[in-house]
């Protein structure tokens, strides 16, 4: 599948993954409809991939967790570019907080933001990408395989977002529709930065070591290429393809290894 000319909305597209999948679809050419909270960033990115590439690219102030939103970013693009050949639902936020100290509403806030951001996004698209016969992506996380301690939301909304896919994907196998779910590894971003802690506030500083993690611009290469291909899935990383293998193998081995990883982290959670 080529991605030149073809219509492509990325969620959460003004910093981390999202930013750098809109450069690598700029660079083969995509049409692109950036979608954010932070509209003044999205033009400024929208701005420099058209001069740089020569494409065009529209932004859209989105929270995805509102359903009126993800409603109006699909009329956006179809008013502006008439169709909607891909959908990559990228925009999310993470947590770092033991269950029993949380606040529920960081439950809340997590599955909104990962899971029904998705599911409004993909409702509201679906029409014009079964027409198109396009792609569905989903960007989900090896804590949608495997639950992490102190990211019981972030592995909730993850689990039920490949669980969304999953399902999407076995309904469409007859009607051309592809379906992709994409689960990077620990990626160097903002996202650890912006988690959310036991009181539902950003913790300002990532507890990992970003330095030794996957860049966000392979990410979107992976991914990219997982488009082209019109992969099932995409387990990113060797620490994410174990992880996978483990966790259908020796599970419980696995909960002890996770726990010591993640024992080991700054300022840890688990004593």
């Amino acid at each position: 599948m080529s991605l030149k000319d073809k219509v492509v909305i990325v969620t959460g597209a003004s910093s981390g993954i999202g930013k750098a999948l809109a450069f690598e679809l700029a660079k083969k050419g995509a049409t692109l409809v950036l979608a954010a909270r932070q509209y003044v960033t999205l033009c400024e990115i929208t701005r420099q991939l058209e001069k740089q590439f020569g494409i065009k690219a529209l932004a859209v102030q989105c929270d995805v967790s509102a359903e009126e939103d993800c409603a109006h970013l699909i009329k956006q693009t179809l008013l502006t570019f008439k169709r909607i050949d891909v959908l990559i639902n990228n925009a999310g936020i993470s947590m770092r907080a033991l269950f029993k100290d949380l606040d529920l509403q960081v439950l809340k806030n997590l599955m909104d933001v990962n899971f029904w951001g998705t599911v409004y996004c993909t409702k509201y698209a679906l029409p014009e990408l079964l027409k198109a016969k396009g792609s569905v992506v989903g960007v989900s996380s090896i804590a949608g395989y495997k639950g992490l301690p102190g990211r019981t939301g972030y592995s909730a909304s993850k689990f039920a977002m490949n669980g969304f896919l999953d399902s999407l994907r076995v309904e469409n196998l007859k009607t051309g529709l592809h379906v992709l779910t994409a689960c990077p590894g620990f990626t160097a971003s903002n996202i650890r930065n912006t988690a959310l802690n036991k009181d539902a506030v950003q913790q300002g500083e990532s507890s990992l070591d970003e330095g030794k993690m996957m860049s966000a611009e392979e990410v979107a290469k992976q991914i990219i290429q997982g488009i082209e291909n019109r992969s099932r899935t995409l387990v990113m990383t060797g620490q994410g393809k174990l992880t996978v293998l483990l966790n259908k193998l020796i599970p419980a081995r696995l909960d002890k290894l996770v726990y010591n990883v993640f024992a080991k982290e700054k300022d840890p959670l688990l004593k």
